[in-house]
């Protein structure tokens, strides 16, 4: 699952972003990648890894969410249902 977030411009500065993907590894875990930065100019990529599906999904939801919260909004999303917010 990934879900691309944008925050909106403030003065001449590019817009930011954060680019969630949750997928499986070789070895039957789950890597939780955040990919953040400016677009147009550089990138920093951050991995987490998880033994299992769930405490992997719980850590993607969560990361969202904490974006959604700074101001960040979704412009993309692709796989299985990023956007429900849990309470």
């Amino acid at each position: 699952m990934r879900v691309f977030l944008q925050q909106i411009p403030v003065g001449p500065e590019p817009p930011k972003y954060i680019q969630l993907t949750l997928q499986p590894d070789l070895f039957g875990g789950w890597v939780l990648l955040r990919e953040t930065g400016h677009i147009g100019g550089r990138s920093q990529l951050r991995r987490e890894l998880f033994l299992d599906e769930a405490q992997a999904t719980t850590a993607f939801e969560k990361a969202r969410d904490n974006q959604l919260k700074r101001g960040f909004q979704v412009t993309f999303v692709s796989g299985s249902a990023p956007l429900q917010r849990t309470p």
